[in-house]
């Protein structure tokens, strides 16, 4: 689902998809810079949520639309499931820790992404399974520094901590005032030029919560390309068990 996500992704990404911090005006000198990253991370996850979404790919060559359903768990389990179109539905993905295993319907096969295929895109989107893996791990991987506060915003830098296997040079992180959700995310690569950005939008009080219910990402190196992850429904603290997040569950259909 939704990555922020978390994306997101995780991405899912996305999403890819608020715990710990309550959403009021404050300084930033009244939060941790850490905590703050992972409330914007964290924010479609609760200690579980159930999820059902559009994604919408345009790439310079095709376009395609797909409704999904999505579950997660805490920070590390996440199942997503297509609904639509026809010929996809039943295709799937389950992610448990750090490991990632796709499902195919036609053929009646589920695989395990290799570590050599992390930075492939999920789902045919600009997504990748690497941020499924990692995207709700920004605030143990990355160090922050505060560049700018103003009444709309924050900006934050987030610089990879020494031993992280990250793929990012950078993050920048804008959190907007005064709902403390996130407006833009821009990821720099090694040579800290932008490579990727995040848009949110049409923030809504959903569940208690308040959050962007769109996600656009946009590789900044394919003008016209983008990824849209709109929520159409979450539901947050719904009763989940470790055990649903498994091989049996990822081949249902």
């Amino acid at each position: 689902m939704p990555s922020s996500c978390s994306t997101s992704l995780s991405f899912f990404v996305a999403a890819i998809l608020l715990t710990g911090i309550p959403c009021t005006a404050q300084s930033v000198q009244a939060l941790e810079l850490r905590e703050l990253i992972r409330h914007v991370e964290q924010q479609y996850h609760g200690s579980s949520s159930h999820a059902r979404t559009e994604m919408r790919v345009r790439t310079e060559h095709w376009q395609r639309s797909l409704e999904m359903e999505a579950w997660s768990l805490e920070r590390d389990r996440f199942l997503v499931r297509i609904l639509a179109p026809p010929k996809e539905r039943g295709v799937a993905t389950l992610k448990v820790d750090k490991e990632v295993w796709n499902y195919l319907p036609r053929v009646d096969r589920v695989i395990k992404v290799p570590p050599s295929m992390m930075g492939g895109a999920w789902m045919g989107s600009h997504i990748t399974n690497d941020d499924l893996v990692k995207a709700s791990h920004v605030d143990e991987d990355y160090t922050f520094t505060l560049l700018k506060e103003s009444p709309e915003h924050y900006l934050i830098e987030c610089l990879p901590k020494v031993n992280a296997a990250v793929v990012w040079g950078k993050i920048v992180y804008e959190i907007l005032k005064p709902l403390l959700v996130p407006g833009t995310v821009t990821y720099y690569d090694e040579g800290m030029i932008p490579v990727r950005e995040i848009l949110f939008a049409d923030v809504r009080t959903t569940g208690g919560r308040t959050l962007p219910m769109r996600m656009t990402v946009r590789p900044l190196d394919k003008p016209g390309e983008e990824t849209v992850l709109q929520y159409q429904e979450i539901n947050f603290d719904v009763p989940l068990t470790a055990s649903f997040f498994s091989l049996r569950t990822l081949k249902e259909r």
